[in-house]
C-alpha cells in the first residue's frame, strides 16, 4: 500500500497528486467528481505518485470519494502536503486585470506571439524595424481572439545568443507605445529586468519569463517594484547550451519540484503568489522524451495553485515526431497539443497561428458547453 511505503521511507517521501479520469459533467455525480481550478473540466480520480531522491517507488489510483481517507491515511508531512494539493486542485483561478482587460482563467484562452526579431520564423522579417506593421500585427491576433499579446525582442530557441539589453529595448518599446492605448492586454517576453521595467513602462502589463526571474537581480527588483503578474517557466541551462544532453530523474516530477521551490523563493522576497503563473518550458533543457512525459502529465501542475501557461506551438517536439516538419509546417501539431492543454485544464496556450488555434478552441467549448447544459434535448 502506497501509505505504508511512504511510512517506511519516511520525511524524505514526497506524494503528488495528479487529476484523472475525467468526466464530460458532473451531473448525477455527486461526491464523485471534482472541479479542476474553477474551470470547465471534473475529474473522478486522482494518480497518487510517491516519490523520493531514487524517483517514484509507487503509485495509486485513488477515486476522488475516497482521497480525504487517503489523505489522512498517510504520516505526516506527506499527509498535509496532500491536502494542500487537494485544495489547490480545486480552487478557482483569479481572473487578470491587464490594463483596460479582465482576462478570465475559468476557460482556456490564448496567449499571441509576437516576435520582433530579426531571425524571427512566425511573424514575418523586419517587424523589429517597423514598429507599426509590429502593432498592426498584434491588433490583427487580439481580433482573432487572443487574449494577450506577448512581445518578445530576443529569441530564446536552443542555441540562440544573448541580445544586449537596449537592442531587445529598441525592439519591444516603440511597439508597446504603439499598442499602449490599444486596449489590448500585453505581455513582455524578456528575461532581463532593465527590458521588463522599459516595457512595463511603455505599456506592458505582464512579465513572462523564460528564466523565473533568476537571469539577473534586477527581473526580481523589477518584479516586486512594479506588481506586475509574472510568468515563471522552467529552464534547464541557457538557451545557447540547454539542449546539450539534459537530464532529469523524473521529467515531470523534476519540473513540478523547480517550480514549488521557484514559487516559495519568490513569494518569500516578497512577490504576492497570486500574481505568479507556471510555465514547464516545453524545449527548454528538454529532449523528446521529456517533452512527452510532461505533456502527458500537465494536469499535475494544478497541484501548485496557480494558473498554467503551455508554450507548444511550433516546438521542435512537433518535428520529430512528423518527419523533422520543418517550423512552417507544424500547425496540426500546435493544435494538437493546444487541446492537449485544454483538455487538461491548462488556462493559458501560448501559441503563433492565433485564428487556427482560437477556432480549435472554440469547437472544444462548444462540447464542453452542450455536455454542461443539463436536461435539453436535441
Amino acid at each position: 500500500m502506497i501509505s505504508a511505503e511512504i511510512a517506511r521511507r519516511g520525511r524524505s517521501a514526497r506524494i503528488y497528486l495528479r487529476p484523472t479520469g475525467f468526466v464530460d459533467a458532473p451531473f448525477g455525480y455527486d461526491g464523485q467528481a471534482l472541479r479542476l481550478a474553477g474551470g470547465l473540466l471534473w475529474f473522478s480520480m486522482i494518480e497518487a505518485i510517491a516519490a523520493d531522491e531514487g524517483g517514484r517507488f509507487a503509485s495509486a489510483l485513488v477515486p476522488v470519494e475516497r482521497i480525504e481517507d487517503f489523505a489522512d491515511s498517510l504520516p505526516e508531512p506527506q499527509s498535509s502536503a496532500a491536502r494542500t494539493q487537494l485544495r489547490r486542485l480545486t480552487a478557482a483561478r483569479n481572473a487578470l486585470t491587464l490594463g483596460q482587460r479582465t482576462v478570465r482563467l475559468d476557460q482556456p484562452q490564448v496567449m499571441g506571439i509576437l516576435n520582433v526579431t530579426p531571425d524571427s520564423f512566425s511573424t514575418g522579417k523586419g517587424l523589429e524595424t517597423d514598429p507599426q506593421a509590429a502593432a498592426a500585427a498584434a491588433v490583427a491576433m487580439a481580433e482573432a481572439g487572443a487574449a494577450i499579446i506577448d512581445i518578445g525582442g530576443e529569441s530564446t530557441r536552443p542555441g540562440a545568443k544573448t541580445v544586449w539589453e537596449g537592442d531587445e529595448i529598441a525592439r519591444v518599446k516603440p511597439v508597446l507605445e504603439t499598442l499602449r492605448h490599444s486596449g489590448v492586454a500585453l505581455s513582455i517576453d524578456t528575461r532581463k529586468g532593465q527590458v521588463m521595467e522599459a516595457a512595463l513602462g511603455a505599456g506592458a502589463h505582464l512579465i513572462n519569463d523564460v528564466a523565473a526571474l533568476t537571469w539577473d537581480d534586477e527581473a526580481l527588483a523589477v518584479a516586486l517594484r512594479t506588481q506586475a503578474p509574472v510568468v515563471l517557466m522552467h529552464h534547464q541551462g541557457n538557451p545557447a547550451t540547454m539542449q546539450q544532453d539534459p537530464r532529469y530523474r523524473d521529467a515531470l516530477l523534476d519540473v513540478y519540484d523547480w517550480l514549488e521551490a521557484r514559487i516559495d523563493n519568490v513569494v518569500a522576497a516578497g512577490v504576492a503568489r497570486e500574481r505568479l503563473l507556471v510555465d514547464p518550458g516545453i524545449g527548454f533543457g528538454k529532449n523528446l522524451r521529456h517533452n512527452l512525459q510532461i505533456l502527458n502529465g500537465l494536469s499535475l501542475f494544478h497541484a501548485l495553485g496557480l494558473p498554467i501557461v503551455l508554450g507548444a506551438s511550433r516546438k521542435r517536439t512537433i518535428g520529430a515526431l512528423s518527419n523533422e516538419a520543418q517550423v512552417e509546417q507544424r500547425l496540426g501539431g500546435s493544435i494538437a497539443l493546444a487541446l492537449k492543454g485544454a483538455a487538461q485544464g491548462v488556462q493559458m496556450l501560448r501559441v503563433h497561428d492565433v485564428f487556427e488555434t482560437v477556432q480549435a478552441l472554440r469547437i472544444w467549448r462548444g462540447m464542453r458547453d452542450e455536455a454542461l447544459t443539463p436536461g435539453l434535448q436535441g
